[in-house]
């Protein structure tokens, strides 16, 4: 991908930052395998926080919503799976502008989802505007949720056809990335299906320097480039903000990162929380969807 992008020339550049922001960084972030597997080793399943000690903190929407800089959505605006959302090939049709017959021979099946070669879309199309949508759509279903090497995944198409909506992909980026860590920390080796390199350079922006007994005066608690209007910190009835993920759904607890806004910390209550979490499948996740769906709006 990193070869595509560079053979582009600047125009092309710039109607990519136009329209999905500092997406394309993503592919120059190096992670560190070893950092990162310390850094699953801190996840706090119980609280979908890392831990070190007396040290407590959380990836926020706020802290995702800046990294990604992207003007064209909205924070309030979520992604929530539909019920009865368009086929698979139609997403892709609207996406692409191919012909669904050409998309109906590409699609495959692969660890249970359906899912497309990445190569067949971004190589294929001749149209400006299409190809850069395709590339974005290839760092979603390849970088940011990587859970089929080299496919774009039928979920992740689902989530970028509601960009065009102004939806903010920030909350479901944090709900998988909360869920796949507890699946790693459950099961040990786990392959992470989150965005690693989101992840790093959030963890980079509050340790500088990583020494190997992490202390709490080491901690750089609020990121230097944000620039904080409002924080949300609960949705609805619930005492937490319930994250909608493209396969699943998570709780997170952003006031036990209050030091990460510069306010006093204090303990804030998260009973229930690990029973927030679920995954898409059956039919007895759909009423749980509409409940935290309708405490966002």
């Amino acid at each position: 991908m990193k070869e595509i992008w560079g053979q582009w020339d600047n125009e092309i550049k710039q109607l990519f930052y136009c329209h999905y922001g500092d997406l394309s960084y993503l592919l120059d972030v190096k992670v560190d395998e070893h950092l990162f597997r310390a850094l699953a080793q801190y996840w706090n399943s119980a609280y979908n926080c890392i831990t070190f000690g007396r040290v407590d903190l959380v990836p926020t929407i706020e802290e995702y919503t800046a990294l990604f800089r992207c003007l064209k959505i909205q924070v309030d605006r979520i992604y929530s799976k539909a019920a009865n959302d368009p086929a698979f090939s139609k997403r892709l049709m609207n996406i692409t502008g191919m012909s669904e017959q050409w998309i109906t021979a590409r699609i495959k099946q692969k660890r249970g989802c359906r899912c497309i070669p990445w190569r067949d879309l971004i190589l294929a199309h001749p149209d400006v505007k299409k190809r850069v949508d395709v590339f974005a759509l290839s760092i979603y279903g390849l970088v940011i949720f990587s859970k089929t090497l080299g496919h774009i995944d039928e979920a992740v198409s689902d989530l970028f056809d509601r960009l065009s909506k102004w939806t903010t992909p920030v909350p479901a980026i944090l709900a998988e990335t909360s869920r796949s860590l507890n699946a790693c920390r459950r099961a040990g080796e786990e392959r992470f299906i989150g965005c690693a390199q989101l992840l790093l350079s959030w963890f980079h922006s509050h340790f500088w320097k990583v020494e190997k007994n992490l202390r709490e005066e080491d901690v750089e608690w609020r990121a230097p480039w944000m620039i904080l209007d409002e924080i949300l910190y609960r949705c609805g009835d619930f005492d937490w903000v319930s994250l909608l993920g493209i396969w699943g759904a998570v709780g997170y607890t952003p006031l036990l990162a209050l030091r990460q806004y510069r306010p006093r910390q204090f303990t804030p209550p998260t009973y229930g929380l690990a029973q927030c979490e679920l995954v898409f499948m059956g039919n007895n996740y759909k009423k749980r969807v509409r409940e935290i769906s309708n405490a966002w709006n």
